[in-house]
């Protein structure tokens, strides 16, 4: 009797045995592509992923040195903007020694002219007196030279107002008003002949024009004729007129 033919099974690639010893022998790492990707797409993002790879060259710690690299940036441009700052306020112009505040320098007293009783060298009404700023104080100087200043050099020359006199004497007038006036003398002293003639002739206008203009001769209110001021003592007692121009200020009153 025959024996039966063996049975045959088809050809399997994966089949037990040497070919799937061999197929699992070799496992996959993580860097291999998967087996259904392209060479091509493999490669773009392995060069994507480079960064974020464990042990990489330029991305070791992932979104960790990230972040630090953010901060690091972040301080260098904070850095920069105070340079600018900092360059831009060392910029500025020196300041002028005319600009100083109330503190930073003193002023010496003006010279008096014991003919005139006013400041030397007045003219236009205006005097200057030299200023010295404090010690360690710098600025431009009046000849616009930039320099530290010990509290001795001349920084600048402060204007000073002053009075244009022209001979009159204060005391000459009010003693003539007073003891003479009824004559017309203090009239013809301060420039008034005709009214100082009209005086002699009618006894200072029987004395009523004599005490009145003794009054306003005291009162510094009539001065001489040609416009000038008395000569006053320079810290006597001065009589200074207040008038509303454009450059004062007068308060509005409120009624209830």
């Amino acid at each position: 009797m025959r024996s039966p033919p063996p049975h045959h099974h088809p050809k399997n690639p994966l089949s037990p045995g040497k070919s799937l010893t061999r197929t699992l022998s070799k496992p996959r790492t993580p860097r291999d592509p998967p087996p259904f990707l392209p060479a091509a797409s493999v490669g773009s993002l392995r060069d994507a992923a480079a960064p974020l790879l464990p042990g990489s060259a330029d991305g070791g710690g992932g979104p960790v040195m990230a972040a630090r690299r953010g901060a690091a940036e972040a301080l260098v441009l904070l850095l920069l903007w105070f340079a600018a700052l900092e360059g831009a306020a060392g910029s500025e112009p020196p300041l002028k020694c005319e600009e100083l505040r109330l503190g930073q320098y003193m002023c010496d007293e003006p010279k008096i002219d014991n003919s005139t009783q006013e400041p030397m060298n007045c003219t236009n009404h205006t005097a200057y007196v030299q200023c010295l700023p404090a010690p360690n104080i710098t600025c431009k100087d009046h000849l616009g030279i930039e320099k530290v200043f010990t509290g001795r050099e001349v920084g600048f020359y402060k204007p000073i107002e002053c009075r244009n006199v022209n001979g009159y004497s204060y005391k000459v007038a009010v003693a003539l008003s007073l003891f003479l006036g009824w004559l017309g003398a203090d009239r013809f002293y301060l420039g008034y002949p005709a009214l100082g003639l009209l005086k002699f002739c009618t006894v200072g206008f029987c004395g009523i024009g004599s005490l009145i203009d003794f009054i306003l001769i005291s009162m510094q209110i009539v001065g001489p004729s040609d416009g000038s001021s008395y000569i006053i003592d320079y810290y006597g007692a001065r009589l200074t007129r207040l008038s509303i121009t454009n450059a004062t200020f007068r308060k509005m009153q409120t009624y209830p």
